[in-house]
């Protein structure tokens, strides 16, 4: 195996090069990384949302086709509701940590939050309802 000394030589200045910042190399690397990164996609807080309510409307149909037990029914509905505006509060405090629940205006904060509140009570309401452990 030969041991090329203009290769390491090579190797050593493109190494050098690449640390100093030279311009002609950032101006390559810059464009390899706007090439390399994917396209952020526009609507993300606004897709989220809509899918998060047709799932919890898939849910509720689920839960409301049928008609439910009459004993302590809005009781029912209001525990429901706490435990999943609770699990969403929850939610929202670790995006809040994760530095995530950020908004640029206020009625994208709302639509998300609706939707994420929506969701959860619907899948508590679910979850209690079809399982049978707790009728």
């Amino acid at each position: 195996m030969a041991w090329d000394i203009f290769e390491a030589l090579g190797d050593v200045l493109n190494g050098v090069d690449l640390l100093s910042g030279s311009s002609s190399s950032s101006a390559r690397l810059n464009f390899n990384d706007k090439t390399s990164k994917k396209k952020k996609s526009k609507y993300v807080t606004e897709k989220v949302s809509v899918g998060l309510i047709a799932v919890a409307g898939v849910l509720l149909f689920f839960v409301f086709k049928d008609p439910l037990p009459a004993e302590n029914y809005t009781q029912t509905l209001i525990v429901a509701s706490l435990i999943g505006a609770a699990i969403s509060g929850i939610l929202f405090f670790l995006l809040n940590l994760m530095e995530l629940y950020y908004f640029k205006n206020f009625f994208k904060l709302l639509l998300f939050s609706g939707s994420v509140i929506l969701f959860f009570i619907a899948l508590v309401l679910c979850v209690y309802f079809k399982s049978g452990v707790f009728i």
